[in-house]
């Protein structure tokens, strides 16, 4: 049985990040330096979220020279929905913990 619960706060930063602009692919790196997460609370967190399908993941089809090829993110469809709907219901006394530009989604 699934439970429905509120993401963690580092969850509803990585959605609004990748809702600025959810049809651009996005390297995990560059959303990590977006809302100040490292590598260990970002990579499970995205994988958490594609195993949900919230979000699509790619290999880079053409990485520079000498540089192996990297994972890219964006959201589905139904992740963009997620993020909507995270935006208009914050948390019961967490309201704070809504990245500002979801509200705007």
């Amino acid at each position: 049985m699934v439970r429905a619960r509120r993401p963690s706060a580092q969850t509803v930063l990585v959605l609004g990040a990748l809702a600025d602009d959810p049809e651009t692919w996005r390297y995990g790196y560059e959303l990590g330096q977006q809302v100040g997460l490292k590598a260990g609370s970002l990579y499970p967190i995205l994988i958490r979220l594609r195993d949900r399908d919230m979000l699509e993941a790619s290999w880079e089809e053409a990485p520079s020279p000498g540089r192996p090829p990297r994972h890219l993110y964006r959201l589905t469809a139904e992740g963009v929905r997620w993020a909507a709907e995270l935006a208009v219901e914050p948390a019961p006394g967490h309201a704070t913990t809504v990245h500002p530009r979801l509200r705007e989604a």
